[in-house]
């Protein structure tokens, strides 16, 4: 079984150089929309390391409370961006098979159509989740900045690093795929893009400040 083969089976059981050649393949998937949604697995660890370093730590006493929530959301982040780097694949193959639809009479060409629609549509969905997901990190990791453990500072610059990516390469895939749908599909997604591309950018820079005044 080639290495597209063990991927199809389940991304989290593939070793890191699996997954790079993987990425690294001429087939389509697995591509950045995976790759948004496995940046926001490795944001997520890093803030629970970053968490447990600080909760237990006398000298870091401020940061226990949002320490603790901070495990709690990087737990879930961690399952859940799993899923979605396999569900993004999954959804651009969807998108392949609807193109590969009969397309003989006006009823199959009809057919396939609708069909090709659905698919782009949900393949929209899928990194629209991960953005907003990469926002609930984000969040998350600004309150974090400014009470960590201050030896880990470093490690949750990096987490908001991996985040902010994960979060604008999604949204790269949300617009491509809206972009060939007709405009009146996906309205809830195409009005509420802008506002979270802002609020990335916005609360990515108050992190880094946080970072380097610490340092």
């Amino acid at each position: 079984m080639g290495i597209k083969g063990r991927y199809k089976m389940n991304l989290m059981e593939m070793t890191m150089s699996d997954y790079q050649s993987a990425l690294s393949s001429k087939e389509p998937t697995p591509g950045g929309g995976t790759a948004s949604a496995v940046a926001l697995g490795h944001s997520a660890a890093l803030i629970s390391m970053v968490a447990s370093l600080t909760v237990g730590n006398d000298k870091w006493q401020d940061g226990w409370g949002v320490s603790e929530s901070a495990i709690e959301l990087s737990s879930k982040a961690m399952d859940l961006s799993a899923t979605l780097a396999e569900k993004d694949s999954l959804a651009f193959d969807k998108v392949m098979e609807a193109f590969r639809l009969p397309k003989s009479t006006e009823e199959e060409k009809n057919i396939r159509l609708e069909n090709i629609r659905q698919a782009t549509l949900h393949a929209a969905e899928i990194p629209f989740d991960t953005a907003c997901l990469a926002l609930d990190l984000l969040v998350i990791i600004n309150d974090l900045s400014q009470v960590c453990n201050g030896n880990a500072v470093s490690d949750i610059g990096v987490a908001a690093l991996l985040a902010s990516a994960g979060c604008k390469g999604a949204l790269f895939n949300v617009e491509i795929n809206l972009n060939s749908l007709p405009s009146e599909v996906g309205q809830s997604m195409r009005t509420r893009l802008p506002k979270i591309n802002h609020q990335c950018r916005e609360i990515s820079k108050e992190i880094m400040h946080n970072v380097k005044s610490r340092l």
